[in-house]
């Protein structure tokens, strides 16, 4: 009876280790998170299942509670209400394909892979295994996401220390030859320390300072200057006008974070602004569920809150380069990297406004999880975010 009750508490702890290892915000530790299908698949009961899985998604997503009371200037119960609600998808889909029937696993678990990997449960499917494949199969591409798929099904079968060498054996050698991914020449992204400030001060003063920055990374050679989220605040003809004319003189080009605002609500976006004129470049595909996308505010008549562009501008082109840009929730999920990769961009733009995790590993984690996928498919990748 005891060894009975040791088993299921060995497995739960020894996932949350896993969670908490692999999304440490430490790139070359992602594959930490392979050890939790073994232990999935090694759960005696549904029950046990379930409490493996909610242990390492809690585990992988434990900064949520603190960056929530942040941004809402509250105590930690609302944020730990949105981090066990969060948690529901995760533990729904891997609780209901779990099986005793060995020989259906691997099917089943692919299952659950592919519905944390897309809408509707991809929405909140963090801490996803399969962001480990740009670690284990650096440069392979599409040919490396199928190898870390068959990974992922090998280690749900009774054959699992055998399966479990191969990518064990990539690991090593990924974590001796890696590198980092190189920039494309003459783009630059620019990171900021202004916290709560950025996209709510919207005086003169901070647009200034924010061309001067700007200026400063032309002079040392940038031709493609990138701001984080949020940088500019509210876009508009004003705003567009003044830094348009600040620009002129200049062959540079400054991709920055704005919010658009209309009747029914608001784009999160990133403009594209030159000294020949400015345009919106990329509408957000999955803003944050929640605190920005608020999808229920339609079924009740009601106006604000983000829009979602689901599947919309995958790719867009800047600089003469076709870019593919992660918008701080963005990077943390699995599809809309994925999206943005069937079309083959020239290279990744990854940026936040991360004040609100100050104290917690989720900017960390957004930008491990980016450069796991730029290595996957050997994409230069530009990071700008604002802490």
């Amino acid at each position: 009876m005891r060894r009975e009750h040791l088993q299921p508490g060995a497995l739960i702890a020894v996932s949350i280790v896993a969670g908490t290892v692999g999304w440490s915000g430490h790139v070359l530790l992602l594959p930490a998170a392979f050890a939790f299908p073994v232990l999935w698949a090694h759960a005696r009961t549904r029950l046990t299942a379930a409490m493996i899985s909610a242990g390492y998604f809690l585990a992988a997503s434990r900064g949520l509670p603190q960056g929530v009371a942040t941004f809402y200037s509250s105590d930690l119960w609302p944020g730990l209400l949105l981090w066990l609600c969060a948690s529901v998808g995760f533990v729904i889909v891997h609780t209901v394909l779990w099986t005793k029937r060995t020989g259906l696993r691997p099917c089943r678990y692919l299952l659950a892979a592919a519905l944390m990997a897309v809408p509707p449960f991809g929405i909140t499917g963090w801490a996803h295994p399969i962001t480990a494949a740009g670690v284990l199969f650096p440069g392979w591409g599409w040919w490396g996401l199928v190898a870390a798929t068959a990974g992922l099904m090998g280690l749900v079968t009774r054959m699992w220390p055998a399966a479990a060498i191969i990518p064990a054996g990539f690991w090593i050698w990924s974590a001796a030859t890696w590198d980092e991914p190189k920039l494309p020449k003459s783009w630059q992204g620019v990171d900021l320390e202004l916290g709560a400030s950025l996209g709510r001060d919207a005086s003169f003063n901070r647009h200034r300072d924010l061309i001067v920055t700007v200026k400063d990374r032309v002079l040392g050679g940038a031709r493609t200057i990138v701001l984080p989220e949020s940088s500019l605040g509210f876009w508009t003809p004003t705003v567009e006008r003044f830094w348009v004319r600040a620009l002129r003189g200049t062959d540079a080009i400054v991709i920055a974070g704005a919010a658009v605002i209309d009747v029914g609500g608001y784009d999160n976006v990133l403009v594209a602004i030159s000294s020949e004129g400015a345009r919106t470049l990329y509408r957000e595909r999955m803003p944050v569920p929640g605190s920005m996308w608020q999808p229920w505010r339609a079924l009740l008549s009601q106006s604000g809150g983000a829009r979602a562009h689901v599947f919309e501008n995958p790719v867009v082109t800047a600089a003469g380069h076709r870019m593919a840009p992660l918008i701080c929730y963005e990077q943390l999920i699995v599809w809309p990297v994925l999206h943005s990769m069937l079309e083959d961009p020239d290279l990744i733009v990854a940026v936040g406004n991360g004040w609100w995790t100050k104290g917690t590993s989720i900017v960390a984690i957004q930008r491990a999880s980016a450069q796991a996928w730029a290595r996957l498919f050997a994409k230069p990748i530009v990071f700008s975010f604002n802490t």
